[in-house]
């Protein structure tokens, strides 16, 4: 492709570990081809990029817009409506971006709640004036500001327009370059559509799979799996039952239980609803008394179980906070 050709790529990462930032660099030396096909204007972790550059740029004039993270704070979500302003196509790049992941645990509890554990209980705390963030700061030299700190995270979609979807934490290299070639070729599914597999977790899982009868659950470090059969037949909880497939099943192969990173298959609109109910058919009771016994003693930490990945986007989303507006921008 000539220079005069070259479409513009923007990367950006909002409430995110980061981890999807850099695995765009494991499609290794193929990142030459997509240099050669993107100019790239925005990269916070590789390259020297600034917000006001993205601002002068004509609406539409990327190409393609790699949004890694969830909103967490008014910055992050200036950049996601920017970007978007400025972006063809904005792509939710990552499960953080897609359905909320780990940062979106946090709306177990609210900005109060999460500031208090920070800045005064934590045992390593020493802040004797009681110092918090403020969105303003008077000093000195003139006026600091700081983004406001939201009481909900929210995914991307539930922020501004997303045209697909790339999910995992991080998206495996392969389904990485698939999708650059599939806007690169111009052969991307309809709009709205996860750009990937339809099919689960399991579908991949060279383990042994037979008739799933439950009589507890146990914890990893409770057992050393057998090599060959199903871990959810084990007693672990593998979520490959509900996940989509797409990161080749590395997970269960290796022995250890898929934790649910790409985000709900073809078809299933809450992924903890749908975990619950395949683990409620392969109990092996019918005595509600039992099936309470195994779950409690057997899944202690249920939202963490069910909802890791996905709380931001399921029907719960969090925890209901009295005096709450419904953008989660006020407690």
């Amino acid at each position: 492709m000539s220079a005069a050709k070259k479409g513009k790529l923007a990367n950006y990462w909002a409430a995110s570990c980061g981890g999807c930032e850099i695995a765009v660099l494991g499609i290794n030396e193929k990142i030459l081809d997509v240099a050669e096909a993107f100019d790239i204007v925005l990269w916070p972790v590789a390259v020297d990029a600034k917000v006001h550059s993205i601002e002068k740029m004509a609406d539409k004039s990327i190409d393609l817009c790699l949004f890694n993270g969830a909103i967490r704070t008014s910055e992050q979500e200036y950049m996601a409506r920017l970007l978007r302003r400025k972006s063809k196509v904005m792509v939710a790049f990552g499960s953080c971006a897609h359905e909320g992941c780990i940062p979106a645990l946090a709306n177990v509890s609210n900005r109060e709640e999460i500031f208090q554990t920070a800045y005064h209980d934590t045992p390593s705390t020493d802040n004797p004036n009681g110092v918090r963030p403020q969105t303003e700061t008077e000093v000195e030299e003139g006026k600091l500001y700081l983004p406001l700190f939201y009481d909900t995270v929210k995914t991307l979609d539930q922020t501004v327009e997303v045209d697909y979807y790339l999910p995992g934490c991080p998206p495996e290299p392969e389904r990485i370059w698939d999708a650059i070639v599939a806007i690169l070729e111009g052969k991307l599914p309809a709009p709205g559509s996860v750009i990937g597999a339809t099919t689960t977790v399991c579908d991949d899982c060279p383990r042994t799979r037979e008739e799933k009868k439950i009589k507890e659950f146990k914890r990893t470090w409770e057992i050393i799996p057998d090599p060959d059969i199903c871990l959810l037949e084990q007693g672990l909880v593998c979520c490959g039952i509900a996940t989509r497939a797409g990161c080749g099943a590395l997970c269960p192969t290796v022995g250890s239980p898929c934790i649910g990173c790409y985000g709900p298959n073809e078809g299933v609109e809450d992924f903890g609803a749908r975990m619950m109910t395949a683990l409620a058919s392969v109990i092996d009771s019918d005595d509600p008394e039992e099936i309470e016994r195994i779950i409690q003693e057997g899944i202690p930490d249920p939202i963490g179980t069910f909802y890791r990945f996905s709380l931001a986007a399921s029907q719960l989303r969090r925890k209901t906070l009295e005096g709450l507006d419904p953008s989660g921008a006020s407690a």
